[in-house]
């Protein structure tokens, strides 16, 4: 069943055919471009003379190069014009009406040995290819948009496709410079089939009033280091597009985590779709573009919700790499620090694990000696939180537990002065129940840096429905003072960041628990298609199984989601202790130090 595939059809000339129709063309086959649309037929031409035209400004090929690629597409208005092609790629729309009757012509068309490919992501392969005479020459070939840029390509085998068949697209993707990942039958595959559950908590997150569009998007940008914010990304998809993903991935699942939120509905029924329409959770300078204008959701310039509190003292409470990372942060705005810790001793070697990096960052051309210097001298180490008497603000960093930080917290509201400001940087615990610790649960906030706090540039601002508006200005004043990013959300679990990260990394590990994709793939699949720094099995590792488990518990426990319930694979990982790269082993292997 060898096929050279030197012929190739793309089936839909839209933004997605197109750009197929360019990784085709340059990498030296015969592509032949249909659609019934002449406007769509013309633009594809064009947008291939200006994207070959931008490859040989920048130097990436010939202009001798262009011209023979141009010469080698052609369009045309009808399926016939696939009769002699070894392959065919169908990017139309995601409607089983459609596509069913695109491969009944094709049938009819086309070579018995011909490879049927559908670009589909939210359809099933296998009931389009049992529509077709040769199912065992139909499969999914996926590609991700921008498709010349984006390496992953998902390879998609029914249960009737023939192994030939997949070996030889998935050669032909190895030859176009893609990274092909073989992938069974269901909805969103491996990339989507993550990506849109996420994408659809988020739209339920902006649809609770939890937090706005734009506090949402910068906490994943700048927590999980994401290319872009999931609200922002959906009106790059498309919300309708989405909402389609959604409704056949609940249609397979019946998990309520993929029921496409109301919002989405509301969005595509009113016809804002997203960039395409020129709004959608954003509003665009115009339908089809990229520039967010402002609209009457935009928070106004500079607009803080009254004055607070002045600081200019801080203490630290606790002795690890968070405590004494938040006490370098402050000490580099020019705060004076007290970083206490429960004996003297731990707190000198917290202020050494300092010092270490300020001089990284001096060895790096980073800082200079001298704020070097004047930096670590701000920082005063104590063995007792009697040392913050007098501080403006204070801030725990202490283990993760309900019951240490009451009791510290209550030490706290004995130690500290009227009016000083108590934070905690709990993930999970709810933070009002940090503030009743107290006797003045108005002072209390949460402050949840993220690791390594010196360099994530991220701080949600938790506060709770007795924190006092002027705490919640003295905390947003302070995080522009220390030069990171607030987020304003209330005090639920997992806040916004790990209330949208940890459902993703539980649904990674159900994939595996299934047997539906191996870790490699689904990491590849999440950092080539989806634009991910790490992979779900990676972060995981790094992160530590133990304490993904006890985030994952606390949503299970607030949500009462059954699709939130923690997967049994890393509840099993976990009492065997493989708790990720800090004991050598998690869901992969780790050389010891």
């Amino acid at each position: 069943m060898d096929t050279p595939l030197s012929t190739i059809a793309v089936v839909g000339l839209g933004t997605m055919g197109t750009g197929i129709a360019e990784v085709l063309v340059l990498a030296g086959r015969e592509v032949i471009g249909i659609d019934i649309s002449e406007a769509a037929a013309l633009g594809a031409v064009a947008s291939l003379e200006a994207s070959t035209a931008r490859a040989v400004g920048r130097g990436r090929i010939t202009e001798e190069e262009r011209a023979a690629a141009l010469a080698r597409f052609r369009t045309a208005d009808t399926l016939q014009a696939a009769a002699d092609a070894e392959l065919v790629i169908e990017v139309v729309p995601e409607s089983y009406e459609i596509k069913q009757q695109v491969f009944r012509e094709l049938d009819a068309v086309v070579s018995p040995t011909t490879i049927l490919a559908t670009g589909t992501n939210a359809l099933s392969v296998t009931r389009l290819a049992a529509e077709s005479q040769r199912p065992e020459r139909v499969l999914g070939l996926h590609f991700f948009n921008p498709a010349p840029a984006m390496k992953l390509v998902e390879v998609v085998s029914s249960v009737l496709t023939a192994p030939p068949a997949v070996e030889t697209v998935t050669a032909l993707a190895r030859e176009l410079g893609k990274e092909p990942v073989a992938v069974g039958d269901r909805p969103g595959f491996v990339a989507d089939g993550l990506l849109f559950g996420y994408l659809n908590q988020a739209a339920a997150m902006y649809e609770a009033n939890y937090a706005s569009r734009e506090d949402i998007d910068a906490a994943m940008k700048l927590g999980c280091g994401l290319p872009m914010g999931p609200l922002a990304l959906l009106d790059l998809i498309g919300i309708d597009t989405a909402r389609t993903v959604l409704e056949a991935m609940y249609a397979e699942s019946h998990d309520r985590l993929h029921a496409p939120a109301p919002i989405l509905g509301q969005l595509s029924g009113a016809g804002l779709t997203g960039r395409k329409a020129g709004r959608g959770f954003y509003t665009y300078d115009a339908p089809g573009g990229q520039d967010v204008v402002p609209d009457a959701l935009t928070p106004a310039a500079g607009a803080e919700a009254g004055a607070g509190r002045a600081v200019a003292s801080v203490g630290v409470a606790g002795s690890g790499t968070m405590a004494s990372g938040i006490a370098e942060v402050f000490a580099k705005a020019g705060y004076g620090v007290v970083l206490a810790a429960r004996t003297q001793e731990k707190a000198d070697l917290a202020k050494g694990r300092i010092a270490k990096s300020l001089e990284r960052s001096v060895s790096k051309g980073r800082l200079s000696a001298e704020a070097r210097d004047e930096t670590l001298a701000r920082i005063t180490a104590a063995g007792s939180l009697d040392a913050f008497a007098e501080v403006d603000l204070a801030v725990e960093a202490v283990a993760e537990d309900l019951e240490i930080k009451q009791q510290l917290f209550a030490a706290l509201d004995k130690v500290c002065r009227p009016g000083a400001v108590l934070a905690t940087t709990t993930s999970s615990l709810p933070v009002v129940a940090v503030a009743r610790a107290t006797a003045r649960p108005e002072d209390v906030i949460g402050m949840h840096f993220f690791n390594p706090a010196p360099a994530m540039k991220l701080v949600e601002v938790v506060r709770t429905v007795l924190t006092a508006d002027d705490v919640h200005a003295t905390v947003r004043a302070v995080c522009a003072k220390i030069r990171k990013h607030p987020v304003d959300c209330g005090d639920r679990a997992g806040f916004i960041v790990n209330a949208l990260l940890f459902p993703y990394l539980n649904n990674a590990i159900k994939m595996v628990e299934q047997h539906y994709a191996s870790l490699d793939d689904i990491d590849a699949a999440m950092k080539l298609g989806g634009g991910y720094p790490m992979g779900p099995f990676e972060l995981l590792d790094v992160v530590g199984l133990d304490v993904s488990l006890a985030i994952e518990k606390v949503l299970h426990k607030e949500f009462r989601d059954p699709g939130l319930a923690p997967a049994p694979l890393l509840e099993h990982l976990v009492a065997a202790g493989c708790l990720g790269r800090k004991t050598g082993r998690g869901f992969r292997e780790y050389a010891r130090r």
